[in-house]
């Protein structure tokens, strides 16, 4: 998926709101939004979003020197996942459907996004999700391939939701390997925080050797290109994830809520809705 001239705007707004997290100078500020600017004037349209926002975000890092300026957000996030774990448990062990409930509080997850500007309400966020329609619903593909799948990796999103993601991991209930980012970038999940959030009990955590907002598969490690190269299946997280990967042709199912119009767009949804794609059958149609 190429970047659109909105995203533009998203990433003023998510480097004013990250810079104002690290400093309260408001000239420091002013001069990471002037070279935000000038690196922006000369960014290609022919990449992703998130190709792009690395380049926003490495502004960042260097003018605060703060590498990680959401850990404590992140981690916050995480505790308030973890006091929901119990209760999330027993919604699916109590379900009709055991692996859509799973899949839809994966989605319910997504919402813990620092990187799209907008608030949330994470219990009103799981009520929602768990009874809404989905715009795109492959879950009988989804279900189909995981039957058969016997290498399966999932790409992981944000930090809070990856409690979400481990309780979709226990439903599975099968070897997986867990792929977070190779350092901080936004409140994107690393090695610290899936650690945090027990996903090391349930599957193999790995680094993809990328340090985007999004797993870009030419800043990835060799490591990581060939376990994803030999995966009968993929699970892709998140909005940044879709923006790196919508053109791959190959065996991923995208969990997301499209919360910005370029994404929903680029779905052909609207703004607000829950997605469980196939890319393989999206290129299709």
């Amino acid at each position: 998926m190429k970047a659109y001239l909105d995203c533009f705007l998203c990433f003023f707004i998510q480097a004013l709101k990250t810079a104002r997290l690290v400093t309260s100078d408001e000239k420091a500020i002013l001069q990471i939004l002037k070279d935000v600017s000038v690196y922006l004037s000369q960014a290609s349209f022919d990449v992703t979003p998130s190709e792009i926002g690395l380049g926003v975000y490495r502004i960042l890092s260097q003018r605060t020197g703060v590498e990680d300026p959401y850990k404590e957000v992140k981690e916050r996030c995480i505790q308030q996942a973890l006091s929901l774990y119990p209760e999330l448990k027993r919604l699916i062990e109590t379900s009709e459907d055991r692996l859509m409930t799973a899949v839809r509080l994966s989605i319910a997850g997504n919402v813990i996004d620092f990187g799209t500007g907008s608030s949330f309400d994470l219990k009103q966020e799981l009520g929602t999700i768990l009874s809404q329609d989905f715009a795109v619903n492959r879950y009988k593909e989804f279900r189909d391939a995981l039957e058969k799948a016997q290498n399966i990796v999932y790409i992981a999103d944000n930090a809070g939701e990856t409690v979400f993601d481990r309780l979709l991991i226990e439903e599975i209930n099968r070897p997986v390997i867990y792929v977070v980012r190779e350092k901080p970038i936004i409140n994107d999940a690393t090695r610290e925080d899936a650690r945090l959030s027990g996903l090391g009990d349930v599957s193999e955590i790995m680094s993809s050797g990328c340090d985007a907002p999004g797993n870009i598969l030419k800043f990835c490690s060799d490591e990581f290109l060939k376990i994803y190269g030999s995966a009968d299946l993929v699970i892709s997280k998140g909005q940044g994830n879709y923006e790196a990967l919508s053109d791959e042709a190959r065996p991923i199912f995208f969990l997301l809520k499209a919360k910005c119009r370029v994404v929903a767009r680029n779905l052909g949804v609207e703004e607000g809705s829950i997605v469980l794609a196939d890319a393989r059958q999206e290129r299709k149609e």
